[in-house]
Order: structure tokens, then C-alpha cells, then sequence
């Protein structure tokens, strides 16, 4: 997997199907965890929260500096020209440098913040640590969105 790569989890695709999400509607956030776990497709029920087989929160980093318990709202839009359905996003999200940052951020998790269980939708691999006391942290999704769904 290369520094960047977006991953959704498996669950997120039967979430949808199970009316967990309203991508018109809720409020999706992106939080920080460190090395301690490391997500894959597969995830088992990942929660940001109890309730799942998984539970990310348990390895969010610490809530110092400019970053916040919970992470950051994305400020998602779910969007639909002709038959290609889009989840979009704030195209960057930083945390700027700040000497009391965490410095230890490997993998940002996407999670719906409204719903009741918290469930997780997708993951970037940030690469390696990332040390936020020594620089930004930017996170800029693809022009095309972070992913699509094609009606046929």
C-alpha cells in the first residue's frame, strides 16, 4: 500500500445497504490514530467508538495542539450528475505544525460522527509516523472525490 492510498472497508459497503449512513445528511469525520493498529478492507465492524469488533478511538492519538478529540468534520457532499453517484470533501484537511501536536499519526479514519455506532468508512495510510510537532499534516482527496458509485 503507497502513502496515500484511500481504502474503504468492506463493512462500509454493507452499511450502506443496511441504511446505516445518509451521505446527504450526516456529518462524517476524519480522526488520527497511531501505529498500534493497522486497518485493512477487511476491518471487522469498524467503530470509531465501542460497539463493533474494532475499535479505532482506542488508538486516536493524543488530543493536543491542533488536534481535537474526534478529529475534524470533512464537510462531506454526496452528489449525483447523470448515472455516477460522489461522496466529496473539503479537498485539504490540515493540521498545521504546533510544538504540542501528537507525533505520532499513521492512519487517518474516516467515520460517520451521527451515527449511533459510530461506523467507520474508509482509511488513508499516511506512509509511515507522522511527527505533527515538525510540519503540517495535509490530507488532499482526489479531484474526483473519495469515491463513486456508477448507476448502470
Amino acid at each position: 500500500m503507497a502513502q496515500g492510498d484511500v481504502v474503504l472497508f468492506q463493512q462500509f459497503e454493507e452499511d450502506l445497504g443496511n441504511k446505516v449512513h445518509d451521505l446527504d445528511a450526516d456529518v462524517f469525520k476524519l480522526g488520527l490514530i497511531d501505529s498500534v493498529q493497522t486497518p485493512v478492507a477487511t476491518t471487522a465492524d469498524p467503530r470509531w467508538g465501542a460497539g463493533g469488533s474494532t475499535n479505532f478511538d482506542t488508538n486516536e492519538v493524543t488530543q493536543t495542539g491542533n488536534y481535537t478529540a474526534e478529529g475534524l468534520d470533512i464537510a462531506a457532499v454526496w452528489t449525483r450528475a447523470t448515472n455516477v453517484c460522489k461522496l466529496d470533501a473539503t479537498d485539504v484537511t490540515t493540521w498545521t505544525q504546533n510544538a504540542s501536536n501528537p507525533d505520532d499519526a499513521r492512519w487517518a479514519i474516516l467515520y460517520n460522527s451521527t451515527s449511533a455506532g459510530k461506523e467507520c468508512v474508509l482509511f488513508v495510510d499516511l506512509g509511515s509516523i507522522f511527527d505533527m510537532t515538525t510540519g503540517d499534516l495535509n490530507i488532499t482527496w482526489n479531484a474526483g472525490g473519495l469515491f463513486t458509485h456508477t448507476i448502470t
